[in-house]
C-alpha cells in the first residue's frame, strides 16, 4: 500500500448557505418545522428566500464544512462535489480553494443551478434549514477522481449525498476505490430523513464492514437502531463498527472504539450564537486527531473545542484559528 498523498478526501453537497436571523413567527408563518432540515424545489427555495431578511452567504456543505476545519488544522484535503457554472457555483469553488483544499470536480453546464441552503437562525440559536440541492444531487459517477480518493488516507462520505442516485452510484464506487487502496472510509449519517429513506443500505455498509468510523448524533442513531432508547442504539450498532462517534449537544459526545466507551464534554461557550455546523466541525476535530494518531479521547476533546467555535458565530465555516484553539491537544 502507497504512502497517502492527501489525509482526506470527501464527497459532499456543494451548497452556498444564505443565513438570516428571523424570529419564531416567521418559522411558524412558513410552516417550517424549528431546528429541523427539509429539502425544497426551487419555487420554494425562491418563496423563501424573497422573504426572508438580510443574508449572508457563506460556502456551506456538511463535508466540505468538515474539510474547512480540517485544512485550518493543517490537513491536506480534497473535496468532490457538483457546483453549477453560475453566481453561486464560482463562489462555492472561489472559497473552498482559497483556504486550500484541492476541488476539480467540473462545474456542470446544464440542468439544474448550485445547490443553497436557506437557513434561518432564531434568537434561540436554532437553526431552521431549507435545502435545494440543485446541482449536487446530479454528482455523476463518472466525474469522481477515483485516483484522488485512492491517494487519500480517509474517504469521507456525507450521507446527505446518499438520498439522490447519481451521488450515491458515485459513493458506491468511490468506496469500492478506497478498499481496493486499502484506505479508511469515514460516514456521517447527515439526518434522520436520510437514514429513514435508507436504512437498510447503512446496516448492510456496515455489516459488510465497509464504514470504519461512523458519526451520528442522539437522534440519528437512535433511528439507525429504531428505538428511542439511546443506550440500547448504541448497543446495537456500535459492536458492526471499529469506531461510532455519537455527539449528544449540550452532553457532550461519545465514542465506542474496539468495544471500549469514551467520553467527552461539550466545550464551554460564552453564548451559544448558531449550531449550524457543529456536528460537521465535531467530526474535523475528531478525524484530525485520528490521523494523528491521538487517543478517543482527545479525538473527542479536539472535536469539542472545533463544534463550540463554530456555535459561537453565524455560519459553518471556522472563524477563529482552530490551530491556536486545540494545539496543546495536537502537539
Amino acid at each position: 500500500m502507497s504512502e497517502p498523498a492527501l489525509d482526506i478526501v470527501a464527497i459532499g453537497n456543494a451548497i452556498v448557505d444564505v443565513i438570516s436571523q428571523e424570529d419564531d413567527s416567521f418559522i411558524a408563518e412558513h410552516g417550517l418545522t424549528k431546528g429541523g432540515m427539509q429539502l425544497v424545489d426551487a419555487a420554494l427555495a425562491e418563496l423563501l428566500y424573497a422573504d426572508m431578511g438580510p443574508a449572508r452567504e457563506i460556502s456551506g456543505g456538511s463535508a466540505a464544512n468538515t474539510l474547512a476545519g480540517m485544512a485550518m488544522l493543517g490537513r491536506q484535503c480534497g473535496f468532490i462535489g457538483q457546483v453549477h457554472e453560475d453566481q453561486l457555483g464560482t463562489i462555492f469553488a472561489h472559497d473552498i480553494r482559497t483556504i486550500g483544499i484541492r476541488f476539480e470536480t467540473p462545474a456542470a453546464a446544464d440542468g439544474p443551478p448550485t445547490a443553497r441552503c436557506l437557513i434561518m437562525v432564531t434568537p434561540d440559536a436554532q437553526r431552521t434549514m431549507n435545502t435545494f440541492l440543485g446541482a449536487s444531487q446530479f454528482l455523476p459517477p463518472q466525474a469522481v477522481d477515483l485516483d484522488m480518493i485512492r491517494s487519500a488516507r480517509i474517504l469521507y462520505l456525507e450521507g446527505y449525498l446518499w438520498d439522490p442516485e447519481q451521488p450515491r452510484a458515485a459513493m458506491r464506487s468511490a468506496i469500492r476505490a478506497a478498499r481496493e487502496a486499502g484506505r479508511e472510509i469515514a460516514f456521517t449519517l447527515s439526518d434522520a430523513f436520510v437514514i429513514e429513506r435508507h436504512r437498510e443500505d447503512f446496516l448492510r455498509l456496515i455489516e459488510e464492514g465497509q464504514i470504519d468510523i461512523l458519526f451520528a448524533n442522539e437522534n440519528e442513531i437512535r433511528s439507525l437502531a429504531q428505538t428511542e432508547d439511546f443506550e440500547k442504539a448504541v448497543a446495537k450498532i456500535a459492536p458492526g463498527l471499529p469506531t461510532l462517534v455519537v455527539t449528544r449537544g449540550e452532553k457532550g459526545a461519545i465514542a465506542i472504539r474496539s468495544g471500549e466507551r469514551h467520553t467527552a464534554q461539550a466545550a464551554p461557550v460564552d453564548r451559544i450564537v448558531d449550531t449550524t455546523g457543529a456536528g460537521d466541525l465535531f467530526a474535523a476535530g475528531f478525524l484530525t486527531g485520528h490521523i494523528q494518531g491521538k487517543t478517543a479521547e482527545q479525538c473527542l476533546a479536539i472535536g469539542a473545542l472545533c463544534a463550540g467555535e463554530i456555535i459561537s458565530h453565524f455560519g459553518a465555516r471556522p472563524e477563529t484559528d482552530l490551530g491556536k484553539l486545540v494545539g496543546p491537544l495536537l502537539d
